[in-house]
């Protein structure tokens, strides 16, 4: 079930009007309640729907294999339009109306900041399976996705070796995008480069017409990309179209993960090079199970599987193996089962929650973009979350509940 503002407001209101007799019926079915609250229209929907896509299809699978624990898992989806108001409005009505057993939530780090604290305050074990800036540290919160110590620190040094030392940044104007640049300027400099210029863009803009001669006058070796959603999709197209590709390549940190390389053409996305946890393409028996099982449940024309879609099913199974081991579904032993070196081997490979952090050590992938397909260049696994490893330790201290980069990497006490 997908719920949009308008329909959730439609069914606050019949709720109301029905009175306890909706409420009683709910609690008798005992159904475990997995809330998952996603964008599934405006101009984060390029990431979102495939997350719901592949969110429904675990669920689906738990359901079909028993449910956990004797219990059907329920699933509710809230869609918030890609508007950070309605991601807070929901996450209250998943944790105090639906009171949910596990919320996954989230796809830009605003609107993991925005609900995060509210599932804290209610105590509703919350995932975060979104690639990140790192550095959420909250003994209630699983960041499945990677970061940038697992991603960035293997692109940077790839890419400068293969194209030249010279890097011009462009990324999207918000936590991610800020705190992904100063990643990406750090492990520059690490390796010899210059960081020439440094772009941030909000999330609406689509002409990129001034900075592409920017670009042009600043002669760098190549382009690092950070921009997000639909509308920068005009950043790849404007920039082919100026003849930038094949003088100055692309690499990127989040290109592909809205699926944006089915988005333009085979000539202007080619020799893209991105870094990721999971490509569409691994050529594993496992993942080449999930693509078809997942394509066999979309039916007719399924989108193409990205991190983020892939780190959905695998954040649902990593949930559900814990709430098998604990036994129950009550957050705190759902914790301690997670937190224990608990692992499943998905699609990606192995993935693992690290608990100084409640981050995933994960494979890594390196992949070349070739006519609209990913090809894998380098693989590396079981990658730390180095980055959030600096200054996060819920072993040493349970009751940390802060995102330690909101004021970036210096602030947070990380020479750059």
């Amino acid at each position: 079930m997908t719920i949009t503002r308008r329909g959730f407001l439609a069914g606050a209101s019949a709720a109301a009007l029905a009175g306890p007799a909706i409420i009683g019926r709910a609690q008798a079915a005992d159904t475990i309640r997995f809330v998952s609250i996603l964008d599934q229209s405006g101009g984060l929907d390029i990431y979102g729907k495939p997350m719901a896509d592949a969110t429904r299809m675990a669920v689906d699978e738990i359901n079909a294999a028993g449910g956990l624990l004797g219990r059907e898992v329920e699933l509710k989806l809230y869609d918030p339009q890609s508007t950070i108001q309605y991601y807070t409005q929901y996450a209250t009505q998943a944790a105090a109306g639906d009171k949910a057993d596990v919320v996954h939530a989230g796809i830009t780090s605003a609107s993991r900041e925005a609900i995060r604290p509210t599932f804290s305050r209610f105590q509703v074990l919350y995932f975060y399976n979104t690639l990140s800036e790192g550095g959420v540290c909250d003994f209630n919160c699983f960041c499945t996705g990677s970061t940038p110590a697992q991603t960035v620190e293997k692109l940077v040094p790839y890419t400068m070796n293969k194209w030249g030392k010279k890097v011009y940044i462009v990324a999207a104007d918000y936590n991610y995008g800020q705190i992904t640049a100063q990643w990406v300027q750090k492990n520059v400099a690490e390796n010899g480069g210059e960081a020439v210029e440094t772009e941030f863009f909000p999330l609406d803009v689509t002409n990129f017409g001034p900075t592409i001669k920017k670009i042009q006058a600043a002669k760098p070796d190549m382009v690092m990309s950070a921009l997000i959603g639909g509308a920068h999709v005009s950043f790849y197209r404007q920039y082919a179209a100026a003849g930038m590709s094949a003088s100055v390549p692309i690499a990127s940190t989040t290109f592909g993960v809205g699926n944006e390389h089915k988005l333009i053409s085979a000539e202007e996305g080619n020799g893209m090079i991105c870094a990721y946890s999971y490509f569409e393409e691994i050529d594993t028996p496992a993942n080449r199970d999930f693509v078809a099982r997942f394509n066999a449940h979309m039916g007719g024309d399924p989108p193409a599987l990205n991190e983020l879609a892939a780190r959905s099913y695998e954040g649902a199974w990593l949930w559900a193996e814990a709430v098998k081991q604990a036994g129950t579904a009550e957050r705190k032993s759902v914790i301690e089962a997670l937190r224990a070196g608990l692992g499943i081997d998905g699609p990606s490979g192995r993935v693992t929650i690290e608990p100084k952090t409640n981050h995933a050590l994960q494979t890594v992938y390196l992949a070349e973009l070739k006519d609209q397909a990913f090809h894998i260049i380098e693989t590396h696994e079981t990658q730390p979350p180095t980055d959030t490893l600096l200054v996060c330790d819920l072993v040493a201290d349970p009751s940390q509940a802060v995102f330690k980069f909101e004021n970036g990497l210096e602030a947070a006490g990380i020479e750059m």
